[in-house]
């Protein structure tokens, strides 16, 4: 069993060897099978039709197989890479350790908000972006730009302290922890990180940003740690209305995991 370390925790070595699974994914095309995949769920996912990825109660089980299956593509190839997360209550600003040379790279250049710096700058020569919004072949970032700053651990906080896991109408409009970690109410927390990186992390195509992983593996985190605060709080709802994924449904694409195998994040790693 893997643990998760916060990313300012990660040695020299575990940096290196993340860095480099990422870009061998990359290199054999695996990598954009993940960004095709979140690309096609934020596109079809809608408050009144169909939802299983965003703006709704499987927002984070989806999330947590998605980043599972993600990391044991890195771990065939480097067996000790775990997946590092991003804990921006901490650290908020573009001079923080994840955007260091070794690690992400920094912030866009003011021209393009093209990333000039880092294993995953379009010089490098390793980075190209194959599935696009728009023209652009190169990693985008404008840091801070879009929005004033990262939440808060207070705002963080607060949503922890909400009892009920979800609610009707099971969309972005809920007044539930899901949906106000998801970002649609209350502080805004999960999407506002999206709009703080900027770039590609503003669009469906996010994970064309390695730094994707980290602030989902921290929004994973942050249901870990509202399952321990709450452990008499359930996934809601059980069953569920059509279009809404109930907690032994299925979850697209995968159809063979339910959210109810996705409660306990310690039989696949720990946090630390």
């Amino acid at each position: 069993m893997g643990e998760r370390k916060n990313q300012a925790d990660l040695s020299a070595s575990e940096k290196r060897n993340f860095v480099n699974a990422v870009l061998e994914l990359k290199r054999q095309g695996r990598y954009d099978e993940f960004v095709t995949t979140h690309n096609a769920f934020i596109m079809s996912d809608t408050d009144d039709g169909e939802r299983t990825g965003h703006r709704s109660p499987s927002f984070l089980p989806w999330h947590r197989r998605f980043l599972l299956q993600f990391e044991q593509a890195l771990q065939s190839i480097t067996p000790s890479v775990n997946l590092p997360y991003w804990d921006w209550t901490k650290d908020r600003s573009p001079n923080s350790s994840l955007w260091s040379d070794d690690l992400l790279g920094g912030s866009g250049r003011n021209s393009d908000d093209q990333v000039t710096s880092g294993p995953f700058a379009f010089t490098q020569g390793s980075w190209p972006v194959n599935v696009r919004v728009d023209g652009r072949t190169f990693l985008r970032r404008d840091l801070g730009a879009n929005v004033r700053a990262l939440p808060t651990r207070e705002e963080v906080d607060t949503v922890l302290a909400m009892s009920t896991y979800d609610d009707p109408p099971w969309n972005s409009e809920s007044e539930s922890f899901r949906n106000y970690l998801e970002g649609w109410q209350g502080p805004n927390l999960h999407n506002r990180v999206h709009v703080w990186v900027g770039g590609q992390m503003l669009s469906g195509a996010s994970p064309n940003d390695p730094v994707f992983w980290l602030h989902h593996c921290f929004i994973d985190k942050l249901w870990a740690d509202w399952q321990a605060l709450h452990p008499s709080s359930g996934y809601l709802p059980v069953t569920a209305p059509e279009g809404v994924i109930g907690l032994r449904d299925t979850m697209k694409p995968w159809n063979d995991v339910t959210p109810q195998d996705m409660l306990d994040h310690t039989k696949f790693y720990t946090y630390v």
